[in-house]
């Protein structure tokens, strides 16, 4: 009796272990007994005549519809030679054939075929698969997570978490936002994370990131760490850059047109070219040691910090947009506000500054010019009184500021020097200084013979080292 054996595995990968399942073939009624099994991958699949009736006539077990992959089978059976037809699948999926002579007789089978093997990720770190524990990804402590529980995951959350090893992260296939902020991580490889669009890694202990894997990313967060270099050639989606307080000496964003917020604060970045992001709408690059800055093609700007940097002028006459501008503690010597109408909050503190105008700035609320070297201020726009926030302390020689209304802003805008005070028009204050320049004051009187200081608006008797007296009026001088 001759045995035929369709053996579609080769040795090395037969499972010894696999089950052999019996399907009869049922010549009478022109059927498979059962005509429909399930099995693992290494089970064999037998066709024996059904319960030892050998067939009396032709039958062919012929595969119709098979998974991708796997291997067709056409056997012929016809008695007295064939007794039985084996076969091995080593593709999983559903696997449907017929008897081509009798398939209007409805002699039809099909058997399933599932992976035996469940697939396992590695994830060695416990804070890590003690998270994803939680989030209901796996259920014991062991290492490993089942990989078809992770590799449909979209979003994953894992801040704060004392993790020190992200592996297990590559079998996250599907991944499109990652939060894992404020963690220990000093590596971290998203080379299979190729869906991923929104990635959030601050506050870890990074030396590198390489994210040129990465090209769907239009959100990136990676301050707080300690990296060098940065590169984002590839990365031509993003949109948001969030890469503060790390140990940059470069960054190259010309790749980058479509970013809208740029945050580089405290770094060690000698120039920043932004020409080419000109979608730019916040730009913050404090602390750093910038000596200058051309945001003449960042017409979309409406905020602007580039505090502690070494600028000793910038011009942002093309920035009408703008209403946040932070220039505190740079060199500069001169500012041009008046084509940013739109300024609510306007820091200028240390710096060098002589001269400000301010009359174009109708919107301004807030406004912080400490420790500089004004001699004029003009702050006559008609809106006084949207101002919260007013600062001109550490500018000796600022005597008298433009205002709106005088007696508003003395009794509102209480932070300024002793020796200033708020005028209409300033250009009406004779200041004891420019009116004496060739001899020393000795001491001022009001008209009770009591000594005091200036005042604006008020009659005052100047006695000098020369004994001469003099008698002087803010509106105007009389002279004895």
């Amino acid at each position: 009796m001759k045995r035929l054996l369709l053996v579609l595995f080769a040795l090395s990968s037969f499972n010894s272990k696999g089950v052999i399942h019996q399907i009869g073939v049922w010549d009478g009624y022109y059927q498979f007994v059962p005509s429909n099994i399930a099995i693992q991958l290494g089970d064999t699949i037998q066709w024996k005549p059904y319960f030892g009736v050998l067939p009396s006539m032709l039958h062919t077990i012929t595969s119709n519809n098979i998974p991708a992959g796997a291997a067709p089978f056409d056997q012929v059976w016809q008695m007295p030679a064939d007794t039985f037809f084996q076969y091995v699948p080593q593709v999983a999926g559903l696997y449907q054939y017929v008897c081509t002579p009798h398939i209007t007789f409805g002699m039809i089978g099909e058997f399933t075929v599932t992976n035996g093997f469940t697939a396992q990720t590695y994830v060695p770190d416990d804070n890590f698969e003690q998270a994803l524990i939680n989030l209901g990804y796996d259920a014991v402590l062991d290492d490993s997570v089942t990989t078809a529980n992770i590799n449909t995951v979209t979003n994953l959350d894992v801040n704060s978490l004392n993790i020190s090893d992200l592996t297990g992260i590559e079998a996250f296939s599907a991944l499109t936002r990652l939060d894992c902020e404020q963690n220990k991580l000093t590596t971290l490889d998203l080379s299979k994370n190729t869906a991923l669009n929104y990635l959030d890694i601050d506050a870890n202990a990074l030396t590198s990131l390489d994210v040129s894997s990465n090209t769907a990313l239009t959100f990136l967060e990676c301050a707080d760490n300690q990296l060098t270099t940065l590169d984002l050639s590839l990365n031509v989606a993003l949109t948001v850059l969030e890469c503060n307080s790390n140990q940059l000496t470069s960054l190259n964003i010309s790749q980058n047109t479509a970013l809208t917020d740029l945050h580089c604060y405290s770094n060690q970045l000698t120039a920043l070219d932004v020409s080419e992001n000109t979608a730019l709408l916040s730009l913050g690059c404090s602390s750093n040691q910038l000596t200058s800055l051309d945001v003449n093609q960042n017409t979309a700007l409406n905020y602007l910090d580039i505090e502690a940097n070494a600028l000793t002028s910038l011009d942002v006459n093309q920035n009408t947009a703008l209403n946040y501008l932070d220039i505190d503690a740079n060199a500069l010597t001169s500012l041009d506000v008046s084509s940013n109408t739109a300024l609510t909050f306007l820091e200028c503190a240390d710096n060098q500054l002589t001269t400000l105008e301010l009359s174009l700035n109708v919107a301004l609320s807030e406004f912080y010019c400490e420790n500089n070297q004004l001699t004029s201020l003009d702050f006559r726009n008609g809106q006084n009184t949207l101002v919260v926030d007013f600062s001109t302390t550490g500018n000796p020689d600022l005597t008298c500021i433009n205002v709106d209304d005088a007696a508003y802003s003395t009794a509102n805008w209480t932070d300024i020097d002793a020796q200033t005070s708020f005028n209409e028009d300033c250009s009406s204050v004779v200041g004891i200084k420019q009116y004496t320049s060739s001899k020393t004051l000795i001491k001022t009187l009001n008209i009770m013979g009591r000594e005091t200081t200036f005042k604006p608006n008020t009659l005052l008797i100047n006695l000098y080292d020369d004994g001469s007296v003099e008698k002087a009026f803010t509106k105007g001088v009389l002279n004895n």
